[in-house]
């Protein structure tokens, strides 16, 4: 169990396709190209590899992967110098590795990954519909990182790790005994929603000199408002990874959770442990009430976004991605629960 007790969890879990979003941001992408999305494979060419082809096999990956390759061996994944041929094959050769990849395969198929393939494409061209200075990933690729991570960007190419989707009553799961907050979203309808918020976090990193709860808000506001326009038919509730009782508990107390924010200067919080209660995953906000769901400042904050973004209709998405000033969108965007 030596590598599944390594535990790195993207805590920005959520997101289904299911149903559509009335008056979410949508645009027409029918003239709109892009290259084709094609994943390549990395899981399938890594555990390809054994005690008797590993040099060949390390060097068509080095040639096929590049950068990639690199960085999952020596940077993603912490198994040490590519060149490393030991670390490689306790990897591959490893019994819950080998278990986990055959469990992996059984359960994300080649459909599923090309039907994630054409979802992608929809996605991209309506990035490059907002934003057409900036440049599209370059590769996309899956490839299984150890139940490490879900998600990873590294120059340019989008990685997703299939065995972070095998289903919340996986067994694999339990064995980590992960909590049911985490689970809850590890299927794999969850994959193209976790890509894209990913891929925004990663490409609109607007790092604030003062790291207070208000620039954290509005930040996760924007990234959401994002995914609103990349994804247009993904379910509010599910996007955010909240289940029905804590999204009516939002719809609710939204007026409340708004004034507890307000008062006391609370949005100007810059104590890094404080903000991390508003912001980080977990069962509820203790904070608050064991009723109110995790990361509710995001939650806030896509709201606040959303009202500046009617509020100024004058406003494209590339320029609300660029602004930096919080205290600017906060005062424009006239939010009144």
């Amino acid at each position: 169990m030596k590598y599944l007790n390594k535990l790195f969890i993207t805590v920005f879990l959520a997101g289904l396709y299911t149903g559509c979003n009335p008056g979410k941001p949508d645009v027409d992408i029918s003239t709109i190209s892009t290259p084709e999305v094609k994943f390549m494979r990395f899981e399938k060419d890594f555990f390809a590899i054994t005690a008797q082809n590993i040099n060949v096999k390390k060097k068509e990956l080095e040639n096929k992967y590049g950068a990639f390759y690199y960085m999952f061996v020596n940077t993603i994944n912490g198994r040490g110098n590519p060149n490393d041929t030991n670390s490689i094959l306790e990897f591959t050769s490893n019994k819950d590795m080998k278990d986990a990849y055959a469990e992996t395969s059984k359960s994300v198929t080649d459909a599923d990954v090309l039907e994630l393939e054409k979802e992608l494409n929809d996605c991209l061209k309506r990035f490059k519909y907002h934003f057409p200075k900036r440049k599209l990933p370059k590769r996309f690729v899956t490839c299984m990182s150890g139940f490490d991570y879900n998600f990873a960007y590294p120059d340019s190419v989008m990685a997703i790790s299939l065995e972070m989707y095998l289903g919340r009553d996986n067994e694999f799961y339990k064995m980590l005994q992960w909590p049911n907050y985490q689970v809850r979203v590890l299927n794999k309808e969850y994959m193209l929603p976790d890509m894209v918020r990913g891929w925004l976090i990663s490409e609109f990193d607007n790092a604030q000199p003062v790291n207070n709860l208000l620039n954290n808000m509005i930040q996760f506001g924007k990234v959401f408002y994002a995914t609103d326009a990349l994804l247009p038919e993904v379910h509010d509730s599910l996007k955010i990874g909240y289940t029905a009782e804590q999204m009516k508990y939002c719809k609710t107390y939204e007026k409340n959770v708004w004034g507890f924010f307000a008062e006391n200067n609370r949005l100007y919080e810059n104590n890094l442990k404080t903000v991390g209660e508003f912001i980080s995953d977990g069962p509820f906000t203790s904070a608050i009430s064991k009723q109110c769901p995790p990361r509710i400042a995001m939650w806030i904050g896509w709201q606040i976004v959303r009202s500046y973004m009617k509020n100024n209709e004058s406003v494209s998405l590339a320029q609300l991605m660029d602004e930096k000033d919080a205290q600017k969108i906060l005062s424009k965007s006239k939010y009144r629960p």
